[in-house]
């Protein structure tokens, strides 16, 4: 399954691929992202995981360009309990290499590392190994 997100300008802001062989999610966001883009693009995560349960994700934000801290609350109180109940256990975090990026996801690991296993890396291919060998 592969799905792409638009802007209303017709920009790609997230692609989402199911990796059938590894059984996980790839996310991968582009750009500057808004609330309205990470709300969008989780409920989008949500639906794939509900139609083909997965219990690992790749967050990929190699191309992610900017904050997006307004939208740790959504995640944090909303997107993180149904992606749980949706049957995820862990991410595999691609850090932007901006680092009003680097300061979002952080904050983001400090409010939900309770609840689920959230671990960054710096490049894509560290983030791969570690989700294949994920039991």
């Amino acid at each position: 399954m592969y799905e792409t997100l638009r802007r209303g300008d017709g920009s790609i802001f997230l692609t989402l691929h199911y990796n059938h062989a590894d059984e996980w999610i790839h996310a991968h966001w582009r750009g500057r992202q808004t609330l309205s883009t990470v709300m969008t693009g989780g409920l989008t995560h949500l639906e794939m995981i509900r139609q083909l349960p997965c219990p690992r994700l790749l967050n990929d934000h190699r191309e992610l360009v900017g904050t997006f801290v307004e939208a740790n609350d959504w995640i944090q109180q909303i997107w993180t309990p149904l992606i749980i109940s949706a049957g995820l256990r862990s991410i595999g975090q691609v850090v932007s290499p901006d680092v009003f990026g680097q300061y979002s996801i952080e904050d983001l690991k400090h409010r939900i590392s309770d609840q689920l296993d959230l671990f960054l890396f710096n490049d894509l291919e560290e983030a791969q190994a570690w989700l294949r060998a994920q039991p």
